[in-house]
Formats: C-alpha cells, sequence, structure tokens
C-alpha cells in the first residue's frame, strides 16, 4: 500500500503552524531549521530559523509535512487543495473544526450533509485549507 500526506508551505510561519497542530490534533512533532541541517551553509541569508523540514505524526494515523517557503521566487500561497481529516465521530470531528477554525475562516459551516453525518471546510489562521469529515455517513 502506498501512503499519501499533505506537504505543505508556509511563509515564515511552519513552526508556529506546525506546534499548533501538534496541540490542536495530537501526534508526534519533528522539525529542523534551515541552520540546523548539513546543508545550512548552502541557504541563503536570512533563512537559519526557517524550518526546512517538519514532520508531524498524527495520532490515529496520517502524517502532515511542511516547511517555509525557501525559493528565490515569492511565496505562492496555498492555492487549489485542501488538506482532509476523517474522524470517527461526529463529536471528534466538530472538535477539530472549532479548534482550526479559530481564528481563521469558515467557507462551508460544520453541519450534516447528504454524504456525511458531519463535514465542514474552513482556512485556518496558517492560510491552511482544510476539510474535516466523519466517517459515518447517511442515506
Amino acid at each position: 500500500m502506498t501512503d499519501v500526506n499533505a506537504y505543505i508551505f508556509f511563509n515564515g510561519k511552519c513552526a508556529e503552524a506546525m506546534r499548533f497542530y501538534e496541540k490542536t490534533l495530537g501526534g508526534k512533532l519533528r522539525m529542523m531549521t534551515a541552520g540546523e541541517s548539513p546543508v545550512a551553509g548552502q541557504m541563503g541569508p536570512g533563512s537559519p530559523d526557517r524550518i526546512l523540514h517538519a514532520r508531524l505524526d498524527i495520532d490515529g494515523g496520517g502524517i502532515l509535512m511542511a516547511s517555509d517557503w525557501m525559493a528565490p521566487q515569492p511565496y505562492p500561497g496555498m492555492n487549489g487543495f485542501r488538506v482532509s481529516l476523517t474522524y470517527p465521530t461526529v463529536g471528534d470531528a466538530r472538535r477539530i473544526f472549532d479548534a482550526l477554525a479559530a481564528g481563521g475562516s469558515v467557507q462551508m459551516p460544520f453541519e450534516k450533509t447528504f454524504w456525511s453525518d458531519g463535514f465542514g471546510m474552513l482556512t485556518d489562521r496558517f492560510g491552511t485549507p482544510w476539510m474535516i469529515n466523519t466517517e459515518g455517513t447517511h442515506a
């Protein structure tokens, strides 16, 4: 089986965002700054505190990886995707939705839909777009 995992880029807020996700989603977070890496001498000026790589092994399964934008081109933002999380109960999904939505914006309120007992879409305060879903569906 092949795992599919999200890798997202931040414009200087990776460490703060990933610590928030670790607290909100649970799991084990590992991060390395550009200055801590074996290629620190090859990084551009002003970048030693930026996150070169972060990995959150989420409790219950799943991996979220991220880094700060290091390319010389301007940061393009987060466009054309959403990170999707599925929880076994409406209560679990609602709790995560509310935590991620705090300080962000809700595009679709968390509610019962024709495909799920709980679903919602939001963009958190770091600019990450999310879809929160429950496993339980109804006909």
